[in-house]
């Protein structure tokens, strides 16, 4: 049996551009802010929105589609998983530092025809390939309904 799960399911909007960094020839890093928010009604019955920041990080091929598609607003879905990291300041006092490491990501936004291209025709785009193939070799059928052994 496994001795843990650490998995992250997000939903919400990117807080600022990503900062896309490449380490190497091939390797690309990118990190961004994201909101998600609650909301709720309290013993008054007025609403309340609760908002909660994350710092994603994403890597290799995913993050040239961070950086290629998504701006500050973008609405996205994040899988990953939680790593918190130490590291000491400048007066010598330890620190932590918590991320999710992006595994999977789905963009959200809705596709506008009005636009010539951009985020929302990428995210078209990204949809339509994660989703289950068509086939299209084969002509439809003119009317199923007269194979019905009945």
């Amino acid at each position: 049996m496994a001795s843990g799960v650490n998995k992250v399911i997000l939903v919400g909007n990117l807080g600022n551009d990503p900062d896309v960094v490449a380490i190497e020839t091939n390797l690309k890093k990118a990190t961004f802010r994201m909101a998600t928010t609650e909301s709720y009604r309290n013993r008054e019955g007025q609403r309340v929105d609760q908002t909660e920041w994350h710092t994603i990080t994403v890597w290799r091929g995913l993050a040239e589609v961070v950086e290629k598609y998504l701006h500050k607003g973008s609405k996205v879905y994040v899988e990953g998983r939680l790593r918190t990291r130490e590291y000491t300041d400048k007066e010598g006092i330890k620190k932590y530092f918590t991320e999710v490491l992006c595994d999977s990501l789905v963009m959200l936004d809705r596709v506008d025809s009005n636009t010539n291209g951009g985020t929302t025709a990428a995210s078209s785009t990204v949809a339509q390939n994660t989703s289950t193939p068509q086939n299209t070799d084969t002509p439809p059928e003119e009317n199923p309904e007269d194979d019905l052994p009945f």
